[in-house]
């Protein structure tokens, strides 16, 4: 699994601007099965986004977003090996 972590590095206001594509990016990814979950920091400095694939498929799908080529947001991207989860989900495991 894959913690995706977005921060700003331009204004709000400019994210505001390319939201509409930004989230039309986030519904494939979850059309897709890549994305598990996501949403807001807050304070409102980007976003989090619990991924799952190749890493690869991660990095390229990540360079396609919107807020990355229009310079909005970078992105950190963690691989985490989970081990333990709460009931429910297991899914997340492997």
């Amino acid at each position: 699994m894959f913690i995706l972590s977005l921060t700003y590095v331009k204004p709000t206001e400019d994210a505001d601007r390319f939201m509409a594509p930004h989230m039309d990016w986030v519904n494939a990814g979850y059309d897709s099965g890549m994305f598990l979950a996501s949403g807001r920091k807050n304070p409102r400095t980007g976003g989090v986004i619990l991924a799952r694939c190749a890493r690869a498929e991660i990095e390229a799908y990540v360079a396609a977003d919107p807020f990355t080529l229009e310079g909005i947001a970078v992105y950190e991207i963690t691989e985490v090996a989970v081990t333990r989860t709460a009931a429910g989900l297991e899914g997340l495991k492997g």
